[in-house]
């Protein structure tokens, strides 16, 4: 699962519009890798006025701070590699936060899959026959043992390249 945690300041993400706007395209860029769209969940967290605070001072224009686990796929530990993905995070942001005038900051943790289930299951592999049928359905469903099964839970090149294309 991806898990966004978008921490705010209340003049930004004012409405669901806006809120829904950004979780349909963060949900897009995680399905162009082959994640199902129920993984990806996006938490607003508006911080009350004097609760968020930059550099010792209360930010005097909106900002938004964003928290973002991985643990459904990782990537290959390459400077390059997590260059091009957040560069695509950063078109991904663009209308909805860049362009707006919004200041912001963003990390990624990638978490082991280990202590991870949806609904009771171990999620299956990346890229195996259970993810994609569990892709297909949006939701996660018993299955095989031998379905959920993947030599490789880290992003494939060509995948990498998807996602840097959108």
């Amino acid at each position: 699962m991806p898990l966004w945690l978008v921490y705010h300041t209340p003049d930004s993400f004012v409405d669901i519009e806006s809120k829904q706007a950004f979780v349909k395209d963060v949900t897009a860029w995680y399905m162009r890798i082959g994640l199902p769209a129920f993984y990806v969940i996006v938490n607003f967290l508006p911080m009350a006025p004097g609760t968020i605070w930059k550099g010792a001072e209360i930010p005097s224009k909106p900002f938004v701070r964003m928290s973002m686990d991985h643990i459904a796929v990782r990537l290959d530990d390459d400077a390059d590699v997590y260059h091009r993905v957040t560069e695509s995070f950063e078109q991904l942001l663009k209308p909805h936060i860049a362009d707006k005038g919004y200041d912001y900051e963003y990390h990624v943790d990638e978490t082991p899959r280990d202590l991870w289930r949806v609904n009771g299951f171990i999620p299956p592999g990346f890229g195996s026959v259970a993810e994609k049928k569990w892709f297909d359905l949006n939701k996660p469903v018993p299955y095989e043992a031998k379905d959920g099964v993947v030599e490789d839970t880290k992003l494939s090149s060509a995948a990498k390249a998807e996602a840097d294309s959108k």
